[in-house]
């Protein structure tokens, strides 16, 4: 690994006092309170924690516009703050709570269709008001929410190159037994979401006497996969084009099928080849993220397979059990806001070891 290089965070802030920074999450998450300590230990106290969770009840939306006038564009939170969104220079948009979600509506709004109606009316209002702003978004809504759909995932990241698992996506049971056949005792089954309302959203390995069950499959699409050996499983975890990949040693827990429920694993920092670094900076490229958490396996053959990216993903426990300073490099880009460029994406074999600088020994300096 090179020297490590002193970086001094208050060199990232442009204009500390023009700028307004909005954390768009849930306010007691890991990454929302470890993201708002770095964001004050850098000097940045214009901060604000939005929780849509709290409109209607107990925040305020207001939007005018007049001809002969700017159009103005305000939030007024619980906390009695007003957010001029023209003040707004970064969003961090992430693992945000659902309209009326832990603050219901009025008792005599009972009728479950209004109530519908209601939040369909709030999402729409806010869609729009988070599309005139001129910030910085990490991130921007349309592009997170179009690399969220697994096909076009798996079709980017195998037009850049990068390996992916052999995959059938299906309603027809004729062709899933068909599949099934090619890799007998191979087959891993998963959602296109996890839903926390459903028990059984982990990836799963196909058992005998689920083949039985193949006429449900009719009913909506399923993900079959055939099965990837694993060595480790990696979550890389990439801000602009800062790449954090860590090794989960996945053969040391009790379940190899899903990393997720195996998150008392040994967990180190891995150096990633300069090959692959660089096909996953073009796959943010191309799918147009500041933000991404992708989750890889290192096959006993040596083989990087890309398994799926969620624009939106957790890396706390990542940050937590490595030390790689994400947070700190999360803070640094929103403080940039749109003034920050990124560099080429260009990486070498030179430049490896750097794609962890300022790191040692789990601390960042």
């Amino acid at each position: 690994m090179q020297d490590e290089v002193a970086i001094n965070p208050k060199s990232f802030i442009q204009n500390p006092k023009s700028i307004m920074i909005l954390i768009i999450s849930y306010p007691y998450s890991s990454e929302t309170q470890a993201l708002s300590r770095e964001l004050t230990r850098i000097g940045r106290h214009d901060v604000h924690i939005v929780d849509l969770s709290e409109f209607p009840m107990r925040m305020h939306l207001n939007m005018s516009y007049n001809s002969s006038q700017e159009n103005r564009y305000c939030l007024h939170l619980a906390d009695g703050s007003q957010i001029h969104l023209e003040e707004v220079s970064a969003v961090w948009w992430h693992h945000y709570q659902p309209f009326a979600e832990l603050f219901e509506f009025p008792t005599a709004l009972d009728n479950p269709a209004h109530r519908h109606f209601a939040i369909k009316e709030a999402e729409t209002a806010f869609r729009g008001l988070w599309q005139t702003s001129n910030a910085l978004w990490i991130n921007d809504i349309q592009r997170e929410e179009a690399a969220d759909h697994k096909p076009w995932q798996l079709n980017q990241a195998r037009e850049l190159g990068l390996t992916i698992p052999d995959t059938l996506i299906t309603n027809s049971p004729e062709a899933a037994r068909q599949y099934w056949s090619q890799y007998p005792g191979e087959i891993i089954y998963k959602a296109f979401h996890s839903n926390n309302k459903i028990r059984r959203w982990e990836t799963r390995l196909l058992k005998p006497e689920e083949e039985a069950l193949a006429e449900n499959i009719q009913l909506t699409p399923v993900i079959f996969q055939r099965y990837v050996p694993v060595l480790y499983d990696l979550r890389i975890t990439i801000v602009g084009d800062r790449i954090f990949a860590a090794e989960l040693h996945t053969q040391q827990g009790k379940y190899q099928v899903d990393v997720r429920l195996n998150r008392n694993m040994p967990c180190y920092p891995h150096t990633l080849p300069a090959e692959v670094s660089q096909k996953l900076l073009n796959l943010m490229e191309r799918l147009g993220l500041e933000y991404g958490a992708i989750d890889m396996r290192l096959t006993p053959d040596g083989d990087y397979v890309f398994l799926e990216i969620n624009p939106n993903g957790s890396y706390f426990y990542i940050e937590e059990a490595t030390g790689l300073p994400i947070s700190r490099t999360l803070a640094q880009r929103l403080s940039l806001g749109r003034s920050g460029t990124s560099s080429s994406h260009k990486v070498t074999p030179s430049t490896v070891p750097a794609l962890l600088q300022s790191f040692k020994g789990g601390t960042y300096v």
